[in-house]
């Protein structure tokens, strides 16, 4: 499939771990690893921050297969996930940087499209999440 705005085709990021079962050497039990997401997600981490510091720091390779449960579940079952989808924040976040970097560089074009980009990007997924009852309808950002 094409990126977004380039017209161009490249090889995604990481691969996923090859099995889908749980690994023999792993030692966590699925309350445990329950425990380490919610003492996580309280020092205000990311779902996908979350799921990267379990896999280096304490070595579990997929939530999922241990827990039968995706991270963003966990968080929505202990009533810790954050009020806007993860993507949207940090497109948010990223349109705010650029925009800081344009007042110090008002001849920039090359970030002026940028910001543009990452604004259209912003709107169609807030369109797609209000569609879906993620984000109340009448919500502005």
């Amino acid at each position: 499939m094409a990126r977004m705005h380039s017209r161009k085709r490249g090889k995604s990021g990481s691969s996923r771990p090859a099995k889908l079962a749980v690994p023999g050497w792993l030692s966590y039990k699925p309350k445990e690893v329950e425990m380490l997401v919610v003492k996580l997600a309280k020092e205000e981490n990311s779902p996908a921050k979350i799921g990267l510091i379990l896999r280096d720091s304490y070595g579990i390779p997929d939530v999922n297969v241990i827990t039968k449960k995706k991270i963003t579940q966990i968080l929505e079952e202990k009533n810790l996930s954050p009020e806007l989808p993860p993507d949207v924040a940090a497109l948010m976040a990223k349109s705010k940087a650029i925009s800081k970097h344009l007042e110090e560089n008002r001849q920039d074009k090359t970030a002026l499209r940028g910001k543009q980009l990452t604004d259209s990007k912003v709107k169609r997924l807030v369109h797609y999440y209000k569609r879906s009852g993620v984000l109340p309808l009448d919500w502005k950002g």
